[in-house]
């Protein structure tokens, strides 16, 4: 049976399944319907992202006054905080949840999962995903691991506690600290099943592009959202299963006397019987996924950002194809660049040589997507929405956070700056912050064809400044900590002489972190204010040319009622000369836009070349006799 057939046959089964009379539980709970899965996963990701900036507000209380007691933090966390000062066990555990929360809960699952979702059946044209089922397996697996990662708070020993990298020895040895024993078990749980979530959803979206795009939408006229979410799925297929490999040999170490990690370990006076193993197994098998995961974060929010500089901007996207060719370029290395997190390991300087190039030749594809930004927004039309700011804040992260991303990539200096705040500084700038804003970009820019409603847009821009500003207050001065060689992860600034002079330092980034935590005030506010009293939204309110917004604006399982719109030319066709408006959705035949068809529009289209030369003759150029 040939694809269209099966694309046909598909599109009849959701075009029935919409007159299916459906129950409250099928349809917000156990939904199949990608558009809901989407909302699914934006709210769990949103919830989970509060719970995130709660505890690093914690810790950063901790870190700007050591010496002092809150009594609210005994309140609050009990016997981990006796006294009204936090434990030096849960101050590890609070960076640990904090970061495997950000990094894979909010910034992978939260960010892919919602506008993989939401836009991969609506700009390809697709009634849904290929698989409904295996997409909402997708979401409640996701839901279980956050549910997991969550109740080691309620347990006696607490949650993990050896960094969101769970590094050998303190993740393996049980009796290590408070946060190796069962909290530990519950992280490698909840990470299972988030790899299996992530599997899940990756092999839906990658199918779905492959096999389900409408007539006319050939690859060279998806989107650079598609682009991006294709290319995230295939990175997230190839590299999560090394992480559960690495997990299940963890496993084994913990509870089945192996050694795969384990070599020479001595606690107190015990010597244990593990030999022959390597925590530098560990490291190579995190970081194989977890330098593809840098990527996994960041490119659906490059995706995003470059839909939304576009129709912002009111012109086409620059370099459309050199934007295609860094993402791909960007997949192929990102799986050769793990051992830049492994310079100080003892590894061969001719290893660490090659691994440093790799690392530097991936600044280039990243350096393309940033010049292309910039190009697209040199003297265009720009409306300033607030999904438009957020996306300019990424491209501002990316660029000051990617700067410092070669001190990092060069051996020898990664030497010096390694686990000192230098790297804190530089991945939440242009991973963590980059990220968010891509993210919340996309939400900003989606939230009519998710609701039907308008988000307010004064309450968009106070958001969008308090948080910018504060993110950059936040993380800029982290930096000069790192390059008077500050260590991460300590639990006081007093316990050498040298640091205490970043005390005051710290007591600033702290006040802004919680001038970051209360500008979130305004979005969550906005958010769920405007799901039930937003303004009513416009079938098209930016007047884009993407096939989302041809839909219609009340939800329907199908996306479309009657046919599947045909697709003719590329998403980008904005401020085309001789047209009368400054947008061409790309479900208009070129034969009614006759006045702005340019040469190039019509490579490979026989048809569509036919209808010009038949214009041509029907109206001949008058010969200028000046």
């Amino acid at each position: 049976m040939s694809t269209i057939a099966l694309h046909d046959e598909h599109n009849h089964d959701h075009a029935d399944h919409g007159h299916h009379k459906e129950t409250l539980i099928s349809k917000y709970i156990f939904s199949m319907d990608h558009k809901m899965i989407a909302k699914q996963f934006l709210i769990t990701g949103i919830i989970m992202a509060v719970i995130a900036m709660g505890l690093s507000i914690l810790f950063r209380i901790q870190l700007a006054w050591p010496d002092k007691n809150f009594p609210f933090l005994e309140t609050f966390l009990g016997k981990w905080a006796e006294g009204g000062r936090i434990k030096p066990d849960f101050y590890l555990a609070l960076v640990t949840i904090h970061g495997t929360i950000m990094v894979f809960f909010v910034l992978t699952a939260g960010l892919s999962g919602t506008f993989s979702n939401l836009l991969i059946p609506l700009q390809v044209g697709a009634r849904d995903m290929a698989s409904p089922f295996l997409n909402m397996l997708s979401y409640w697996f996701f839901f279980l691991a956050c549910v997991v990662m969550m109740s080691s708070f309620f347990i006696q020993t607490g949650p993990a506690s050896g960094g969101w990298t769970v590094y050998p020895p303190l993740s393996v040895v049980a009796k290590a600290m408070p946060g190796s024993g069962l909290g530990m078990t519950l992280w490698l749980v909840s990470m299972v099943l988030f790899v299996a979530s992530s599997l899940m959803g990756g092999i839906n979206y990658v199918s779905t592009i492959l096999n389900m795009r409408t007539k006319g939408m050939d690859l060279w006229k998806m989107p650079l959202t598609i682009w991006a979410f294709f290319l995230t799925a295939i990175l997230g297929i190839l590299s999560f299963p090394v992480l559960v490999a690495g997990v299940v040999l963890m496993v084994f170490d913990r509870s089945f006397g192996t050694s795969f990690y384990l070599s020479d370990i001595v606690i107190g006076t015990d010597i244990l019987p593990n030999e022959g193993g390597s925590p530098i197994l560990w490291q190579h098998l995190f970081w194989f996924l977890g330098h593809p995961e840098v990527y996994i974060v960041i490119m659906p929010a490059l995706g995003i950002s470059s839909e939304v500089i576009s129709v912002n901007s009111r012109k086409p996207i620059f370099g459309y194809h050199a934007m295609v060719y860094s993402l791909i370029g960007i997949t192929v290395l990102s799986f050769i660049v793990w051992g830049h997190h492994m310079f100080v390991t003892g590894m061969n300087p001719l290893l660490g040589g090659v691994f440093m190039i790799t690392t530097l030749i991936i600044a280039v594809p990243s350096a393309v997507k940033t010049f292309n930004y910039l190009a697209t927004l040199w003297r265009g039309n720009i409306r300033f929405t607030p999904a438009m700011l957020f996306a300019i804040g990424l491209v501002s992260f990316f660029i000051s956070g990617g700067l410092t991303g070669i001190f990092l990539g060069n051996a020898s200096l990664d030497i010096n700056l390694h686990d000192t705040y230098f790297v804190v500084a530089h991945f939440h700038l242009v991973m963590g912050s980059a990220a968010i804003f891509g993210m919340l970009a996309g939400v900003y820019h989606w939230f009519p064809k998710m609701f039907g409603r308008m988000m307010n847009a004064k309450l968009g821009y106070l958001h969008f400044w308090l948080t910018f500003i504060a993110a950059y207050l936040v993380f800029f001065p982290l930096h000069f900590l790192g390059l008077d060689g500050v260590p991460r992860r300590y639990y006081a600034f007093t316990e050498f002489e040298f640091m205490k002079k970043w005390l005051t330092v710290n007591v600033f980034v702290t006040w802004a972190a919680i001038m970051a935590a209360l500008a979130q005030v305004a979005f969550l506010f906005n958010f769920f204010y405007s799901i039930f009293k937003g303004k009513v939204s416009p079938q098209n309110p930016w007047e884009a040319n993407t096939l989302e917004w041809t839909a219609p604006v009340e939800h329907l399982h199908g996306n479309w009622p009657g046919e599947i719109p045909t697709v003719y030319r590329w998403p980008y066709d904005y401020s085309k000369p001789g047209h009368d408006a400054d947008f061409i959705p790309q479900t208009v035949p070129f034969s009614q836009t006759m006045s702005s068809n340019l040469p190039h529009d019509f490579e490979g289209n026989e048809e569509a070349e036919k209808i010009q030369r038949d214009w041509e003759l029907a109206n001949p150029v008058p010969e200028n006799k000046g």
